[in-house]
């Protein structure tokens, strides 16, 4: 089984960059299911039904999200649509709209997904560890052997504690939030592949797929600047995991990274 994640979508440029370059991706690779996460797809903050339904068309089969989540009120319902490809973190506290967790079926057999947002320097959400714990619990005793998770996190240190906590109790651990590609992607011990983060899909020269010029105004007088797209080339990246159906190990991964032409 061959998954694609691919990193946080940023906007109406990262959106181009999954609808252009997914299809090839697919015949490239052989891709068996792919992921992406969405949370930045609507102006490079929050989602709305438009720009995940946008996302879904262009070849992804589930989407999950992050802290941006519900940034745009009109989400909400969205999430609670019954067969909703759209995930939120699934250490949400109780009455929010929405899953954090899904079953994909792939030619190869079934993939669990679990969307997870960490709490170092983020929101105080319930606690990630224990939610993985129960949620893995609950696929496995449905059978499922191959289980991704997303963990959308700022802290590297979390996103690897992640990974070792997991490792050998799921396929993959990828990380995502931070925008920035790291080279770290390995096969742990267990048999979990793991990538501390698999970086963006949006404008390459920009602070994190924004403007330079107001993120660095940010950072120089501490004051709030609107969010606003970064031009030019415009890049997808995200990583490839082989997992081995019958064991649900990871076989391998690989970091992807392709520039939009034109």
């Amino acid at each position: 089984m061959k998954i694609l994640f691919v990193g946080d979508i940023v906007g109406k440029p990262g959106r181009n960059a999954v609808r252009e370059i997914l299809p090839r991706l697919r015949e490239r690779h052989g891709l068996d299911l792919c992921i992406g996460n969405s949370e930045n797809s609507a102006g490079g903050a929050g989602i709305t039904p438009e720009s995940a339904d946008e996302l879904l068309q262009a070849g992804l089969d589930l989407l999950t999200s992050g802290n941006h989540t519900f940034a745009k009120r009109e989400i909400g319902p969205y999430l609670d649509k019954p067969g909703s490809k759209q995930l939120r973190p699934a250490n949400y506290p109780e009455g929010a709209p929405g899953r954090g967790v899904a079953v994909l079926e792939a030619r190869s057999g079934r993939l669990g997904v679990i969307n997870l947002e960490g709490r170092v320097f983020m929101k105080p959400l319930d606690c990630p560890f224990r939610t993985a714990d129960r949620l893995i619990a609950s696929l496995r005793a449905d059978g499922l052997r191959c289980i991704f998770v997303d963990m959308h996190c700022e802290a590297t240190s979390e996103k690897n504690a992640m990974g070792h906590y997991l490792d050998g109790r799921v396929s993959a651990v990828l990380g995502s939030h931070t925008h920035i590609q790291t080279a770290d992607e390995r096969v742990l011990r267990g048999g979990t592949a793991f990538i501390t983060d698999v970086g963006m899909c949006g404008p390459w020269d920009s602070v994190i797929g924004l403007r330079k010029e107001p993120a660095i105004e940010r950072f120089l007088t501490q004051r709030h600047s609107p969010f606003e797209l970064g031009q030019g080339d415009v890049y997808l990246q995200g990583a490839i995991v082989e997992i081995e159906p019958e064991s649900g190990r990871a076989t391998g991964i690989a970091r992807v990274q392709e520039r939009l032409e034109g």
